[in-house]
C-alpha cells in the first residue's frame, strides 16, 4: 500500500502509511504553505520503509542504528540507559520532526506535526501556538521565546502499551523525540506496584511483535483511592522533576483518575478560559 495523501477540508495535510498517522498545519504565504506540504509529502514517502528496514534494531535496548530517524530515536533514549528503553519508545516524535523539518525548508510563521498526539512545533519570533492538554481541561500555549518545541503524551489508555497506570502523561520538551522518550518512562513510574485493583499482562500475550517482549504492561485499573491516586502520581512526579533537573524535559502533566499534578513549567491553563 502506498502512503495516503489528502488535503483536508480545513487545509490542514493528512499523511497515513500503514501506523503513522499524521496532521499538518503550516501558516505562512500561500506559497510557502503550498511548498511545506510539498516537502512533507516528498519526505513522507518511503519513511515508513526506512523504519522497517531497521526494526529488530529498533525493537532492541542495545543495538547501533544508521538510518536518521534510528539514530534520533536512539539519541531520544540514550539518556535513559541502563533503564530498560528501546529506540521504539521515541519513534512518534522523530517521526514527527522528520516531517516538520522537511516542511520548515519553507518560509513559516508557524507549523506542526501531530503524529497521533505526539507533536513537533515550529514558530517563527513573534508566534505562538496552543494545544490541549491530553486527558484535562486544560491547555498550554508555547511561544517562540518558549525551549519547547515537542508535546508528547503517553499512558495505559493510550495506542501503545505502558507499565504504569497513568491515564495520561503529557510532558514538554526542547525536541518532540524527547518528549516521546519522557512521556513513555515517566508514565511508567505512575505506579503502585503489584496493587489488587491493577491488572497486567505479558506484552507479548497481547502483541507478538513489540519491543516489550515478557514484561508486563497495565490492561485495566479498577477503583482506587484518593491516597492511592495521590501516591501513584507522586511517585511519577518525583521521577519527572529528575528527568527535568538532567534537561530532558521542560515541564509534565500527570493525570489519574481526574487527578492532575505536575513538574517544571507545564504552562497549564484552563481550556475554556
Amino acid at each position: 500500500m502506498r502512503p495516503q495523501v489528502t488535503q483536508l477540508s480545513d487545509g490542514r495535510l493528512h499523511l497515513q502509511h500503514g501506523p503513522i498517522d499524521l496532521i499538518c498545519e503550516a501558516w505562512g504565504s500561500r506559497p510557502a504553505v503550498a511548498q511545506a506540504y510539498h516537502n512533507a509529502t516528498e519526505r513522507f514517502d518511503g519513511l515508513l520503509e526506512e523504519l522497517v528496514a531497521e526494526m529488530p534494531a529498533l525493537r532492541s535496548p542495545d543495538t547501533s542504528l544508521s538510518g536518521p530517524i534510528a539514530r534520533k530515536m536512539a539519541a531520544a533514549i540514550a539518556p535513559y540507559r541502563p533503564a530498560f528503553i528501546t529506540p521504539m519508545a521515541a519513534v512518534a516524535g522523530a517521526v514527527a520532526e522528520t516531517v516538520l523539518a522537511a516542511m520548515t525548508r519553507a518560509a513559516l510563521l508557524r507549523a506542526y506535526v501531530n503524529n497521533g498526539g505526539d507533536v513537533a512545533l515550529h514558530l517563527s519570533p513573534g508566534e505562538t501556538l496552543t494545544a490541549a492538554i491530553a486527558g484535562t481541561l486544560h491547555r498550554v500555549t508555547i511561544a517562540h521565546s518558549d525551549p519547547i518545541r515537542g508535546i508528547a503524551t503517553s499512558g495505559w489508555r493510550g495506542r501503545s502499551f505502558s507499565m504504569g497506570i497513568a491515564d495520561s502523561v503529557t510532558v514538554l520538551a526542547k525536541t518532540a523525540a524527547m518528549a516521546d522518550a519522557a512521556a513513555t518512562m515517566i508514565a511508567n513510574q505512575v505506579t503502585l506496584g503489584d496493587h489488587p485493583a491493577i491488572q497486567r499482562a505479558p506484552a507479548n500475550s497481547l502483541q507478538c511483535d513489540n519491543d516489550l517482549g515478557p514484561r508486563f504492561v497495565t490492561t485495566d485499573v479498577g477503583p482506587l483511592t484518593k491516597a492511592e491516586t495521590r501516591r501513584a502520581l507522586s511517585n511519577g512526579q518525583t521521577f519527572a522533576e529528575t528527568c527535568r533537573q538532567r534537561g530532558l524535559i521542560l515541564g509534565a502533566a500527570l493525570c489519574l483518575n481526574s487527578e492532575i499534578c505536575t513538574a517544571g513549567a507545564t504552562l497549564l491553563e484552563p481550556l475554556h478560559a
